[in-house]
């Protein structure tokens, strides 16, 4: 079967994340409080019935239906699975060895993605964007394994590659030659507008769900600056309008505030990191309704680890001289109503901590409920699912989370999930 239609069979297993037809089990679940994370409001005596994959019902506490298991969760505070709108699992993860991902072979790569993929999960995290590896089409293979019940993890949605420059932040660099890098590695390099439109349907017929472009230098690659324009504008309107066809969309890689608005301009649909992002390039992802996915914790991860396990001093250079300015574009951005979503760009620190970064948004600006909104039916809505993800409401899937504590008041409780719900069978 050609990859296109494979990928095409297997998408409403993709979404819910199972390869069989849903059991009729129904399960009562009993919270002992239940957040609306719609209104950010958090309420108590409520049950919610799951039937096989879904949410049936969500009403006051009274007797289970007949023949329906109980789950007493009356202990905790009951959430919507969360959504990381930007991880790597399908990757080696950063460290000090730039060769790493040449080093690690595809079989391998591919069972590193299978460990992250339980991790993630077991953090309460059940839906997540993984937006790009070193070895193209890993993220496809492991999505669909999941799909297919092979492994645990969330449900994945992926950019297949990077769609890079030559030499740009979206390639290996500095390893060996890149024109010397296996094909799997490449997949995603462009030249030109022609190119770039080509790459972007062959990502499509193998698989990706959207695509991702490197619109400026990255932090964490060698020989590129956060602050320099990689992709032109035709490519980066070529690639959209491949996505748009496709009906689905494209995210950008910008730091820098001139790949910003060039990106922005170009049509996509989110921006990555938003580093350098000015007061301009926020009027304009606002008046766009672009979201903005802004990993604002790992920069300290970066500073630390890095420096301790003796990362390239290229890349604590340049992180230095982007966190801070991250933040506070951050901060302004929430202030300014900017849509904002969850996204901690997970692998650069370690795949599970990812709820770590709940409390920077609430130190940069957030409340609370804003910041679970961001990680919940927000990042739903930014990935276009919001009918079927982000709250506990009849007919959406029955993903859930239980925790110790009242997130409202401290959003670090989140750090540690006591329970996971995903599409109706418990996986923590």
């Amino acid at each position: 079967m050609r990859a296109a239609a494979l990928a095409a069979a297997l998408a409403p297993l993709v979404l819910a994340g199972l390869s069989v037809p849903a059991s009729a089990a129904s399960v009562y679940v009993r919270a002992g409080r239940l957040l609306d994370v719609e209104s950010g409001t958090a309420s108590t005596g409520q049950c919610v019935l799951v039937e096989g994959e879904r949410v049936a019902r969500v009403e006051p506490c009274a007797a289970p239906p007949p023949g329906a298991e109980t789950l007493d969760w009356s202990a905790y505070t009951v959430l919507p699975g969360l959504i990381d709108l930007h991880t790597h699992l399908a990757d080696t993860g950063q460290s000090a060895d730039v060769a790493a991902p040449l080093k690690t072979s595809p079989q391998l790569t591919a069972l590193i993605g299978a460990h992250n993929a339980k991790v993630t999960l077991e953090a309460g995290f059940t839906t997540v964007r993984d937006v790009g590896t070193y070895r193209g089409l890993t993220d496809v293979a492991l999505r669909d394994a999941i799909a297919q019940g092979l492994v645990p993890g969330p449900r994945m949605f992926v950019a297949g590659a990077y769609i890079t420059s030559p030499g740009g932040g979206g390639e290996l660099n500095g390893v060996v030659p890149n024109d010397q890098l296996p094909a799997d590695m490449r997949l995603g390099v462009v030249h030109n507008a022609g190119e770039a439109r080509e790459k972007a349907q062959y990502l499509f017929d193998h698989g990706a769900d959207f695509i991702k472009m490197i619109a400026t230098g990255a932090v964490l690659a060698i020989g590129t600056e956060p602050g320099q324009i990689e992709l032109s504008d035709d490519e980066m309107r070529a690639v959209v309008d491949v996505a748009k066809a496709h009906g689905s969309y494209a995210t950008a890689h910008a730091h820098g505030t001139a790949g910003i608005k060039a990106a922005i301009r170009s049509g996509v649909h989110s921006i990555e990191h938003a580093s350098l992002i000015d007061d301009e390039g926020l009027a304009m992802a606002k008046k766009a309704g672009v979201w903005l996915v802004m990993d604002i914790y790992d920069g300290d991860w970066i500073d630390e680890q890095g420096t301790r396990e003796g990362w390239p001093q290229e890349y604590l250079r340049k992180n230095r001289e982007t966190t801070q300015q991250q933040r506070d574009g951050f901060a302004k951005a929430v202030k300014l109503g900017v849509r904002l979503g969850f996204g901690t760009d997970a692998g650069v620190y370690p795949h599970g901590l990812n709820a770590r970064q709940f409390a920077y948004m609430v130190r940069y600006g957030m409340t609370p409920a804003q910041a679970i909104r961001s990680a919940t039916i927000d990042a739903a809505a930014l990935i276009g699912h919001e009918k079927e993800l982000g709250s506990i409401a009849p007919g959406k899937f029955a993903d859930m989370i239980a925790v110790t504590g009242d997130p409202l008041s401290d959003v670090r409780v989140l750090e540690q999930v006591a329970y996971v719900m995903k599409a109706g069978a418990v996986a923590k």
